[in-house]
């Protein structure tokens, strides 16, 4: 299946009622990589968010190129590759060769994003930009025509579980209420079933989700239920 070449084919791919639950697969059991995918997608998942972490930039290692090559051959879902590197430069090319539709960079890193986005666009994929909570989301204010993906971090990155940040909340109301923003609003940490209609009303339309989704004993039943709780937020919007 082609994957998205802009916010708007992101949307429609993986949009649902103007939401979607984002699996992270980092949450997953990697014993059983193949059948965790196929039963997250069963379970209703039409994107798949993949953490890369370099243990520079965040204190923690995670997947590489393989694993997205292995991920790739078991799905058809668009890939969401978020890159914690301290050099992301370096990898996007090959991410994206390895079966990535969206490779999201982190602006801390990045003195001037846009020659980087501009790159992963060239690609062929659609280019991400994050922000980490302590960055204030008006360094985006230069940039933010250029990202079709603005994803918000509600921890810091590195390790699943923590409790949410709610300045994301105040990130993502900006984002959302700025005239010039079309891109796609994610938000990733801490997303569950008490967090994650506060932050859809905020704006978001795709809401990372690992242990909330990977640590229930019914994928389809956890899926459901969230994606039932940001619809809702996003009505009361």
């Amino acid at each position: 299946m082609p994957g998205p070449t802009n916010a708007a084919e992101l949307r429609r791919l993986t949009l649902r009622n103007g939401v979607a639950v984002a699996p992270s697969v980092l949450a997953c059991d990697f014993g059983h990589l193949a059948d965790e995918i196929a039963a997250i997608e069963a379970a209703g998942a039409t994107v798949l968010h993949l953490d890369i972490m370099d243990g520079h930039f965040v204190p923690n290692l995670s997947i590489g190129v393989p694993v997205v090559q292995a991920i790739r051959r078991l799905t058809d879902l668009p890939l969401d590759v978020h890159l914690m590197l301290d050099n992301p430069a370096d990898y996007v090319e090959p991410f994206r060769k390895a079966g990535a539709d969206n490779l999201t960079v982190h602006a801390e890193v990045l003195p001037d994003p846009r020659p980087l986005l501009d790159r992963i666009r060239s690609l062929g994929a659609t280019a991400g930009l994050s922000i980490n909570p302590p960055t204030p989301v008006e360094v985006l204010e230069p940039v933010i025509e250029a990202a079709d993906l603005v994803l918000i971090m509600s921890v810091m990155p590195g390790f699943g579980g923590q409790a949410f940040d709610p300045v994301a909340l105040d990130k993502l109301r900006w984002l959302s209420d700025h005239p010039r923003c079309e891109a796609v609003l994610e938000v990733d940490g801490g997303v569950n079933e008490e967090t994650i209609a506060a932050c859809a009303k905020a704006g978001a339309e795709l809401l990372v989700a690992g242990t909330a989704v990977f640590g229930a004993e019914d994928y389809a039943e956890r899926m459901a239920e969230l994606a039932r709780l940001a619809e809702a937020g996003a009505d009361g919007a």
